[in-house]
Formats: structure tokens, C-alpha cells, sequence
């Protein structure tokens, strides 16, 4: 009996001998590949990132609004300041952001800034397809350092939004939510594109999206800033001015808009849409004589554009109910406004809120 005693305690002496070994020489292996993956990026880099981003940050407005959509606790910092406005439709656990600039419009982006927001990683924006593309991507690369950059290809289109989405799902682990985003966008861009397929060219309406508050920036058909208005099969009468300019916009005079003479004028100015009605000029216009002026919703995110980007999602039945309101009576606005705020803006809106907010953008109460 005492042998036998002896061989199992050996037994156990050699097995715990044999779990300290493995430990010692498994385990450092194993921590650096559970610690990280690589990922393919959108112009093909593979690129060592945390297994779990905790933290993020992007180089532009149409990147951070995707990531505040999906990700909101692991966004560190933004490009943008939030108006008082703004803020009303944004808990308070984030209105603190830094704000760390960014390379787009006004390039005024600090790579200090983004540092000490201490990102997991970086998101730069680039054009599909662009030349200049990985030549930036790899400035970034360097000015980051050990900073992980990731390629991600442009949000401004949003019916090819999708994959960047995902895309960036995937990356910061919100796949879930990324995957309702889409579901949201998919679902109102089918329904559009099968009614607006549909439509005669003599029951086409004419729009103006007018900008600025004089009202009269525009931008053309083909533009990025425009595109709501051709998704939902609007003509969009300034397609014949020069397209030189299609991010600022291009100049037009009173005496154009006049002769185009729009069914509808879209709007982001509320500046404009407060005096459109008072002015003479402008009640030569059918859309205004007919009361169909309308301005996007703003808070805390403009639905139509500036930034181009997923904020235009909910945007898109919205200019869907505006230009053709008899099409769209089976989209409940109020609904979906709910629900878009709720899933993306983190915010629940009560039925008066949601109300309040289309009647403001110029909606009638029947058409909401």
C-alpha cells in the first residue's frame, strides 16, 4: 500500500511539473496571438490590431458619425463641435468629447490631439478607387506611429455605404449594431428605388436644394451633397450649372432659381428657412407660393447632408415623404424617426418629439 502511495504522489509530482512547463512555454504565445489579429483593410493591408478595440478615433466627420452610430462608448474624441442644439439630442455621458480636428474639409486635424486621445485605432477615410489614396494612408501610418491605421473606404454615398459599415463593425466589435444600420438603410432604400423606378417623367417634380442664408449655393445633380434628390427620382433644376465645385457648392443668382421655378426647395439653412416665406423675391417661386419649402432636420445630426455620410440614412424616407408625399403614405415618418434615434442616436424620442421634429422641417401633420 505504502509503494503504491509513493508511485501516485510521483504521478502527481510529474504532472504538475508537466502544467508549469506547458505554462511557461505555451502561455506567452498564446497571450500575443489572443492579444491581437490581422485585418485586411479596404485597399488590401493586412494591419495588426487589438483583439478588442476599446478605443477609436477617425480622421473625418462621415467616419466618427458611423462610429457614434454604432460604437459610441469606444469613440474617444470627434472632428466637430456640437451645438447647444445639437446637444439636445445627445446624452450627456457624450457630450464631452475631445475634439481633435481631422483632414477633410478644414484639414485642421492634430496628430498631437488624436495621440493623446490614445486610440486603439485610427480610421482614415478614402475614396474608392482614388490614386492618392495609400500614399495618405501611409502618412498617417507614420505620423502614428505604433498606432494602427485602417483604410476604410468613404461613407458619402449612401447607397454603397454598406460595406464600410460592416466594415467597421467588425473592426470595433459592434457587428450587431452595424448589421441594424444596414437593415434601417436597406429597407427604405429598396422601397425608393422600386417607387422611383416607376415614376413618369411628366409626374417628376422639380427641387432646388438651396444653401446658405441667402439660399442661393446650390449643388447640382451627380453631387454627393444633392444625391437624396436624384435617389427618390427628383430633378434637381440646377443640373446644368458648372460642377467645378461640387463639395462647397456653386454660386447661382435670384434671377435662375426664378426661371427654374421649382415644385419643392430643400433646404439646410435655418436662417434661410426662417425668411424664405417674407420675401418677395422668392414668393415668385411655385414651391414657395405653394408653401413647399422645407429644412432638413438638423439635430444632432443633419438628415440631408453636411456631413455626407449614414446620417443621410434617415434622411432618405424623409425626402422621400417631402418630394412625393402621395408615394410614401405607407412610411410612417413618426415611426421611423423613432426608431432611428432610439437604435443610432442612443436618445428615445417621445411621439411629441418625433412630431415636433418632421412639423419643424416643413412636413404637413397629414403627411407625417
Amino acid at each position: 500500500m505504502e509503494k503504491k502511495i509513493k508511485v501516485i504522489i510521483l504521478l502527481l509530482i510529474v504532472l504538475v511539473i508537466a502544467g508549469i512547463a506547458t505554462h511557461l512555454f505555451l502561455t506567452p504565445s498564446t497571450v500575443e496571438t489572443a492579444g491581437s489579429k490581422n485585418v485586411t483593410d479596404m485597399i488590401n493591408r493586412s494591419v495588426e490590431i487589438p483583439a478588442s478595440v476599446k478605443n477609436v478615433v477617425a480622421t473625418s466627420p462621415p467616419m466618427t458619425t458611423v462610429l457614434y452610430m454604432i460604437a459610441p462608448d469606444k469613440l474617444k474624441a470627434v472632428n466637430f463641435q456640437w451645438t447647444d442644439d445639437e446637444l439636445k439630442y445627445v446624452p450627456s455621458q457624450y457630450h464631452n468629447y475631445p475634439v481633435i480636428g481631422g483632414w477633410y474639409g478644414s484639414q485642421d486635424g492634430s496628430y498631437e490631439e488624436f495621440i493623446a486621445s490614445e486610440p486603439d485605432i485610427v480610421i482614415e477615410s478614402i475614396d474608392e478607387g482614388g490614386d492618392g489614396d495609400l500614399s495618405t494612408v501611409k502618412e498617417r501610418q507614420n505620423k502614428f506611429g505604433k498606432i494602427p491605421v485602417l483604410a476604410v473606404n468613404d461613407t458619402t454615398n449612401v447607397e454603397k455605404i454598406g460595406d464600410s459599415i460592416t466594415f467597421m463593425g467588425e473592426v470595433v466589435g459592434a457587428q450587431d449594431n452595424a448589421k441594424q444600420l444596414n437593415e434601417f438603410n436597406n429597407k427604405y432604400l429598396n422601397i425608393v428605388h422600386e417607387k422611383a423606378s416607376k415614376l413618369s417623367d411628366s409626374n417628376k417634380k422639380t427641387v432646388y436644394y438651396a444653401q446658405g442664408d441667402d439660399g442661393l449655393q446650390t449643388n447640382p445633380s451627380n453631387s454627393t451633397h444633392g444625391q437624396l434628390i436624384d435617389l427618390v427620382g427628383g430633378v434637381n433644376v440646377a443640373d446644368s450649372v458648372s460642377q467645378a465645385n461640387t463639395t462647397s457648392g456653386v454660386q447661382v443668382s435670384m434671377e435662375q432659381v426664378i426661371s427654374w421655378n421649382p415644385d419643392k426647395i430643400i433646404t439646410n439653412d435655418p436662417e434661410f428657412y426662417a425668411k424664405v416665406y417674407n420675401d418677395s423675391n422668392w414668393g415668385k417661386i411655385n414651391a414657395v407660393k405653394n408653401k413647399e419649402v422645407y429644412l432638413s432636420p438638423q439635430s444632432p445630426f443633419k438628415w440631408f447632408d453636411r456631413p455626407v455620410g449614414a446620417n443621410m440614412i434617415i434622411g432618405v424616407p424623409w425626402t422621400a415623404k417631402v418630394i412625393y408625399p402621395d408615394d410614401y403614405k405607407d412610411i410612417n415618418m413618426k415611426d421611423a424617426t423613432k426608431e432611428f434615434y432610439s437604435k443610432f442616436y442612443h436618445i428615445d424620442l417621445s411621439d411629441n418629439d418625433a412630431k415636433q421634429i418632421l412639423l419643424d422641417s416643413g412636413l404637413k401633420e397629414s403627411n407625417i
